[in-house]
């Protein structure tokens, strides 16, 4: 039996339209940030936490679009899955993105550039497909 693990992340674009990947310590796999919602949590409430905790990151939940639940298999977790609400969150010039608790880089790529590294399977299989299909207006 596979267990899933409950999480909210978040595509997050610069003004140069780069989304920012980031990767745990520890880890090797590039993903998206945000993490596990906590019992009672909602996914929105959980992806502020985490970017404020991982990233310090202050975002205004009213900034956030929610783009669905996708599932694939957890990256650092054999055997897991993730069932993640995915949201698209748009960096407002002046935001910094500065790696914090578990996290040991951040990097802002093109989606060109995100498919040279190795990515978690949930970025690879639905973030960059549905950023390419759809990329931010402007």
């Amino acid at each position: 039996m596979t267990t899933t693990l409950h999480i909210a992340a978040a595509v997050l674009l610069n003004e140069h339209q780069q989304l920012l990947l980031v990767r745990k310590r520890g880890t090797s796999a590039f993903m998206q940030p945000g993490g596990k919602i906590d019992r009672g949590e909602q996914p929105l409430d959980a992806l502020v936490r985490e970017l404020n905790e991982e990233l310090g990151l202050v975002i205004d939940p009213g900034d956030a679009t929610f783009l669905g639940r996708y599932q694939a298999p957890a990256a650092n977790e054999p055997g897991f899955m993730v069932d993640c609400a995915l949201y698209r969150v748009a960096m407002k010039p002046g935001d910094e993105a500065i790696p914090a608790a578990e996290i040991e880089e951040a990097v802002w790529v093109s989606v060109l550039e995100a498919c040279e590294l190795e990515l978690a399977p949930l970025t690879r299989e639905v973030v960059l497909p549905m950023v390419k299909r759809h990329p931010p207006s402007d």
